[in-house]
């Protein structure tokens, strides 16, 4: 049984010299949930673009057992879907249908499959009604739920989500949260919202300056003040 995410000692250095990443060591096992946090500039989102080959550092990174390079980007995209910060890098299509069913049209499967999944994938994320609805119309809360939907018709084994509650009011948050809470697969979130943390998240790694300064359970981080303190993150109440 192979890691969901195995990444060994990975350094990378942006072109402008800033070191972004100092080492990294993580595992992530099949059907954990796993938080990401720490102050802006740690390295989150950094970390997040080497799982699917976006950039390459020094060290190793494996998703699913496949080396994450940019020669297996096509396997990657299907295995580790990715979820950014703003939905609008993920919305392009006339309508909601053609944009959730991108990715699976893109691998060449046959029509009736294709849309099979983009039903299965609108469905999870409770917008069968929005299939022919215009993307770039709906709320934020919605196209948050289409971005999802686009990574889920690729059917990956991985969930990796940037900030997935930014920019939401409370009532689309709480949805996306129970959505997420549903979804049954491995999931890596970067986020600063502490609270959603602790509800949904067993599990939770703390970074700051390009390193892994705390991994460990959720509950017992949590109650870890001077840690949380230290690397500008907020125990939630």
């Amino acid at each position: 049984m192979h890691h969901s995410i195995e990444v060994m000692n990975l350094s990378y250095s942006y072109p402008d010299g800033h070191q972004a990443l100092r080492g990294v060591s993580l595992n992530i096992q099949p059907g954990e949930k796993v938080a990401l946090v720490g102050p802006n500039g740690a390295g989150k989102s950094t970390l997040i673009l080497h799982l699917n080959g976006i950039l390459a550092g020094q060290g190793e990174v494996r998703v699913c057992g496949m080396e994450a390079r940019k020669e297996n980007f096509s396997r990657l995209r299907a295995m580790i879907g990715m979820v950014f910060q703003s939905p609008e890098d993920q919305l392009f299509s006339p309508t909601v249908y053609d944009d959730v069913a991108f990715g699976p049209l893109y691998q060449g499967l046959p029509p009736d499959e294709v849309r099979c999944r983009v039903e299965e994938a609108l469905a999870a994320v409770r917008m069968s009604d929005y299939a022919s609805r215009v993307s770039h119309h709906l709320s934020m809360g919605e196209k948050k739920r289409i971005a999802i939907a686009t990574v889920l018709s690729m059917q990956p084994e991985v969930l990796v989500l940037d900030e997935p509650t930014a920019g939401l009011d409370p009532r689309s948050r709480r949805s996306l949260i129970r959505l997420l809470d549903e979804l049954p697969m491995t999931m890596l979130a970067s986020t600063h919202d502490m609270l959603m943390v602790r509800e949904l998240f067993p599990r939770m790694v703390i970074m700051d300056e390009g390193r892994v300064v705390a991994d460990g359970l959720t509950a017992e981080l949590m109650q870890d003040v001077a840690l949380l303190e230290a690397h500008g993150l907020e125990r939630p109440f």
